[in-house]
């Protein structure tokens, strides 16, 4: 078990019986991480520090509950993931148009931008477009596999910690990433060809 693991045990343990500020650094600790997961979740800033802020209201709650059977950093993933499905659902029972929705390419918007020094104007535009319909193409999965192939590819968890966080058997996580990565490939080669002059 590694140290970070076990500051974070003892934290719980001590957030547990009553210690405030043992909760406060397990916030401190894990909220940068937290944001940039919801934040990929979302592609929202606004809906990400919600998403965080109920799951760490969650995690407060449910510390009783906490036995220790995965690390605090796959139950704090699990709960994420479970706020911005429970966030999507509501959304999704309400009749409202989001201004996100409308401008997806505002100013306002933070895209992953990968800077190769020794490449051209011309490679940098063409990353930045790879990038946007990639997005574009995440946005359009449904949230459950948006989550999964956030998780895997973007936050580098392995199979057996999103099937903890989600608690789901190591191989329906692996087929069930595999349809999401398919689905995002059909997503992609259709805008592809609709951009095809």
């Amino acid at each position: 078990m590694g140290d970070l693991q076990q500051e974070d045990e003892l934290l719980v343990q001590r957030a547990r019986d009553g210690d405030r500020s043992a909760f406060d650094a397990l916030v401190r600790k894990h909220e940068h991480r937290a944001f940039q997961f919801a934040f990929r979740l979302s592609r929202n800033s606004d809906e990400a520090a919600d998403i965080v802020a109920e799951a760490f209201l969650r995690v407060y709650n449910a510390l009783g509950n906490f036995k220790g059977q995965s690390t605090f950093t796959t139950w704090l993933y699990r709960i994420l993931t479970n706020c911005f499905l429970d966030m999507r659902k509501r959304e999704k029972n309400k009749q409202t148009y989001s201004l996100d929705e409308v401008m997806p390419d505002s100013p306002g918007d933070l895209t992953r931008q990968v800077e190769d020094p020794s490449g051209t104007p011309q490679d940098r535009i063409e990353q930045n477009e790879r990038e946007r319909r990639l997005q574009r193409a995440l946005r359009r999965l449904p949230d459950y596999q948006r989550a999964m192939i956030v998780m895997y590819h973007a936050e580098g968890l392995s199979y057996e910690e999103i099937a903890e966080a989600l608690d789901l058997p190591v191989g329906t996580v692996k087929s069930r990433l595999n349809r999401a990565r398919l689905s995002l490939r059909e997503i992609l080669v259709r805008d592809e060809e609709l951009f095809r002059i």
